[in-house]
């Protein structure tokens, strides 16, 4: 027992250990993680949609929460293992049910008892859509209105929060486990959950209808080019040619637009590196999930209170240099350390990769040029496309069609200069042939018919040659 149980219905309560609102903006430091146990909500079992909670609902167990947090000792209680913590909470809250005579279903009494201690142990209502598989990303816009994405359509769910005190609380609970903060003075933060999960934050009074939370959930197993070619996002030929390309050391960006798989490609295209090189990582949050043994993970911090203490990904890219890499990931390029990571694939770090928004090859290219002039970087146009050139070897288009599925669009090497003009060609392209019953598009992968593309050599270094010849011949034919 962690606290005195008062008497509900009336009597000299327990002074309060907390306040409500307080009970929810507890750094992670001082409470539990939240518990990974059974929720009413399950991947294989969808919460539907349709099921709105009453008024009555919530203010039913606004009153319950409040009675429990005079209730229980918050500090006891962070020092229980979550299940053990869970079960106590569970103990207590029946108890403050019985004694306040309560009428409620057996169903809608283990739906407040979930949503109970979800609130004190985790993240509130977004346990059960945390706990769902098959949602790629959660967007709350406010206490009342939360949507998902679901195989690349957004709908809307029944999640709601209590007011934007909760969610506010809750999006501090998320970004103070990594040492950062959100408030007035803060209001954009950019962060991660435990599992990497990427998450964004804007605040009053930048947000005006109440707090902003953006979650970029991702699968809990990793995803590899095997099942990226059953999703039907590549062919086989396809994944062969990008196995290729990891495995021989080539420069390669990722290019792409929001919300089109390029991180999870990055993820995909690191497990071809030798489990002996030593690889370092540079993101804003860390959310790269290398299966190597040798790996340096770095992130960017934000400045402090006092707005010193900032360190940028530059300061990052250019720190790797000096750390022996032998790869360089930088998680997404968007400013001037572009210059940075050009100069490492240039000198000697063979196998870089980094990702960057950009609908096409060719204007990823140009975002490249134009991350570094903005960077104050004073060098004539030919200078950073020569650069650009003798850094890049291969970019890697990916994108969410209109049906909401993700395909690699373009596999294209850079050849070099003619005149001021960068010329690329492609390896691999996807063709749109139409849509079917369901409006789903339907297309094919196809090489191109280059014979030897720039990079044979490299692979021929590494004795890829003939794996190489065999994925460019065999997706000339093309696949469905």
């Amino acid at each position: 027992m962690f606290g005195k149980r008062p008497t509900f219905g009336g009597g000299a309560p327990q002074k309060p250990a907390a306040g409500a609102g307080a009970a929810e903006a507890r750094p992670a430091a001082q409470a539990p993680a939240p518990a990974k146990t059974a929720s009413p909500t399950s991947p294989s079992a969808p919460m539907p949609m349709e099921t709105r909670r009453s008024d009555e609902y919530y203010l039913t167990k606004s009153m319950i929460f409040g009675a429990l947090i005079e209730a229980i000792d918050l500090a006891q209680l962070s020092k229980l293992e979550p299940d053990a913590a869970r079960e106590e909470i569970r103990d207590i809250v029946n108890e403050i049910i019985s004694i306040k005579n309560v009428v409620m279903s057996i169903s809608e009494q283990e739906e407040l008892l979930e949503d109970i201690c979800n609130d004190v142990l985790g993240y509130g209502p977004l346990e059960p859509l945390l706990a769902r598989d098959d949602i790629a990303d959660i967007m709350v816009n406010g206490a009342l209105k939360t949507y998902i994405e679901v195989s690349g359509k957004i709908q809307l769910t029944s999640i709601r929060f209590r007011d934007n005190a909760q969610l506010m609380n809750i999006c501090q609970r998320i970004v103070s486990q990594v040492g950062r903060r959100v408030d007035e003075a803060s209001p954009i933060c950019d962060a991660r959950l435990a599992d990497g999960s990427r998450v964004n934050v804007i605040a009053p009074p930048l947000a005006i209808d109440g707090p902003a939370l953006t979650i970029r959930k991702f699968r809990k197993d990793k995803l590899t080019l095997d099942q990226l070619q059953r999703f039907g996002a590549i062919s086989e030929p396809g994944a062969e040619l990008l196995k290729v390309i990891g495995r021989v050391r080539c420069n390669t960006l990722i290019s792409g637009g929001t919300g089109s798989g390029k991180t999870t490609l990055l993820n995909c295209l690191t497990n071809y590196i030798d489990s002996d090189e030593r690889i370092i990582t540079c993101e804003d949050a860390a959310e790269l999930q290398l299966q190597q043994p040798h790996v340096v993970r770095l992130e960017t911090r934000p400045p402090n209170l006092e707005g010193t203490g900032q360190v940028t990904m530059r300061d990052l890219v250019k720190n790797c240099l000096r750390m022996r890499p032998e790869r360089i990931i930088v998680g997404e390029v968007r400013g001037p350390e572009a210059f940075d990571l050009l100069q490492a694939m240039n000198t000697g770090h063979d196998g870089s990769m980094g990702t960057l928004h950009a609908n096409s090859p060719r204007e990823a290219l140009s975002r490249l040029e134009s991350m570094i002039t903005m960077g104050g970087f004073s060098l004539p146009s030919r200078t950073i496309r020569e650069m650009i050139v003798s850094s890049v070897d291969v970019i890697v288009q990916a994108a969410r069609l209109r049906d909401g599925s993700r395909r690699i669009t373009h596999v294209t090497e850079v050849m070099g200069l003619e005149g001021d003009v960068i010329i690329t060609q492609d390896l691999l392209v996807y063709d749109i042939a139409g849509e079917d019953a369901n409006g789903r598009l339907i297309g094919r992968h196809r090489s191109t018919g280059v014979g030897k593309p720039r990079f044979w050599e490299r692979a021929r270094y590494y004795g890829e040659e003939e794996r190489l010849g065999a994925a460019l011949d065999a997706g000339e034919v093309g696949q469905d």
